[in-house]
């Protein structure tokens, strides 16, 4: 029988358990339900649903193996003060599980998960181990990091990114606009491709920073002006690219043209796929939050016990 290691992720919308067995594995998910309308949850109700959502979860996840390690998403990132209490679905039932099973328990950061399930789903292992750049584009975050080996995981210094809304707020707020159902990514990719004139904007930057609000506001205009929804879905997530590649590019002129990787749910996008052909891309359905990178880390984790 293989062993394998399980890990949860609760974080912000999708709750998730993967197993990883060293070479593959599998995860299950499912994204939180938010009212018609609505950009999001509290973090009080976001918890709640973890917690109701996660047997359902764990019964749909094929596990096979011997179960030798169990590990949990604690935190959004790795720093000091990081927190957020929709995590503390998955690292309860994480520690449990660990405690009845007599196996080890371990705890990492979101963010390194998200860095994790990218690079290995990339077909790129070995950016665990080596120096590299870094995008974790998502719901709440959009940070270049300079990212470096740390033990088993990794060390994610941040070089540049949003100074206000993040690339996944953008995306989101773009489709309350345009009547979709949050979270709006899917749908606003696919609604961008019948764009014709297919206009973008540059937005403003300081070094591997930039402000995506400026974006927000062009939308708006266009929206009153009554352009076809299409070409602003287009407007907004070409204009993330070009903020995205516009910092990418001061980043890798001062870290010697490291290679980058693209993490996190807005990674998944087709466009920013398309016109980033030298970029480093996690499968789509491992671009999103999923416990998979956190269950890999815990493999790593415990085979470094010996």
């Amino acid at each position: 029988m293989k062993k394998i290691a399980i890990a949860f992720d609760t974080s912000n919308y999708t709750t998730s358990c993967a197993f990883f067995d060293g070479e593959g594995g599998e995860n299950a998910g499912r994204l939180l339900d938010v009212k018609p309308g609505e950009l999001g949850l509290r973090q009080s109700d976001a918890l709640f649903s973890h917690v109701r959502r996660l047997p359902e979860i764990v019964d749909a996840l094929p596990v096979s193996g011997d179960i030798v390690a169990v590990g949990a998403s604690e935190t959004p990132r790795e720093t000091e003060g990081s927190y957020m209490p929709c995590f503390l679905a998955g690292v309860a039932q994480a520690r449990a599980l660990a405690h009845f099973l007599n196996v080890p328990y371990f705890g990492f950061s979101h963010q390194q998960g998200h860095i994790a399930a990218a690079s290995w789903s990339a077909g790129h292992r070995e950016l665990l181990d080596t120096p590299h750049l870094a995008w974790h584009l998502s719901g709440g975050t959009t940070e270049l990091l300079l990212v470096r080996p740390q033990g088993v995981a990794v060390r994610c210094e941040i070089l540049g990114g949003t100074r206000d809304v993040s690339a996944g707020q953008l995306i989101d707020r773009t489709g309350q606009l345009l009547g979709l159902q949050f979270p709006a990514g899917k749908a606003l990719d696919k609604l961008s491709g019948e764009a014709v004139e297919k206009r973008s904007y540059l937005p403003k930057k300081n070094g591997c920073h930039f402000s995506l609000s400026g974006v927000e506001h062009k939308m708006k205009q266009m929206k009153e002006a009554g352009e076809k929804d299409a070409e602003i879905a287009y407007f907004a997530l070409a204009s993330v690219v070009r903020a995205v590649h516009q910092a990418t590019e001061e980043a890798q002129k001062r870290y010697g043209g490291l290679p980058v990787l693209y993490s996190g749910g807005v990674a998944s996008n087709s466009l920013l796929r398309a016109m980033t052909p030298e970029g480093i891309f996690a499968q789509p359905r491992y671009s999103t939050d999923n416990a998979m990178g956190t269950a890999i880390l815990t493999w790593r984790a415990v085979n470094a016990l010996g």
